[in-house]
């Protein structure tokens, strides 16, 4: 009897592991990415969540974030504003921690004004967040383009599965740009 009660758990076992996740990755910045490729092929509206007068375009805009192109060690992220299709993020993996780039095109996929503009982590960061200081690279191209305002940015990124992800834009002293988008709700697009 008992063997035939312990075989009919077996199945019942077998499904309940299926359903497990898979734990995240021990590093941070490896769960942050496995965050950001679990949303793959998913659509989400967002919203600006802070008050600075220079984000009005923003804040009276549909603001709707595609996760695409994903892949282990790197994740593109088409980021709408209202018609204008221009931004892609681009979440990679390096050798030292993770890197965030802005790819401006415009329909055409011609270059977009500033391009592939960013920078890499600082520390590890958390599984939930990722700070990304501006790079050399970015700061010598504000600089030819006149815009040494961006010459202190840092940029963040949070995941946090079921709930929101968020993309900020700071510059300390300064402008404080927050867009959150709603996990709950995945939009057709």
């Amino acid at each position: 009897m008992k063997t035939l009660k312990l075989a009919a758990l077996g199945p019942v076992l077998a499904l309940v592991a299926a359903c497990a996740t898979a734990p995240e990755p021990a590093h941070p910045q490896d769960a942050f990415l496995a965050r950001l490729n679990a949303l793959c092929g998913q659509t989400f509206e967002g919203r600006v969540v802070t008050p600075d007068p220079a984000d009005a375009d923003f804040r009276n805009s549909r603001l709707v974030m595609q996760v695409r192109d994903c892949m282990p060690g790197e994740v593109g992220i088409p980021f709408a504003v209202g018609e204008d299709r221009s931004r892609r993020w681009i979440v990679t993996r390096t050798e030292g921690g993770l890197r965030l780039k802005h790819d401006h095109r415009d329909e055409q996929g011609v270059i977009h004004g500033y391009h592939m503009y960013g920078g890499d982590t600082a520390d590890a960061g958390t599984a939930g967040r990722q700070e990304f200081p501006v790079d050399q690279e970015s700061i010598d191209q504000f600089v030819a383009g006149g815009a040494q305002v961006s010459t202190t940015n840092v940029w963040a990124m949070e995941v946090h599965p079921g709930r929101i992800f968020a993309y900020e834009l700071r510059r300390p002293g300064g402008r404080f740009l927050r867009v959150e988008f709603d996990l709950t709700r995945p939009v057709a697009e």
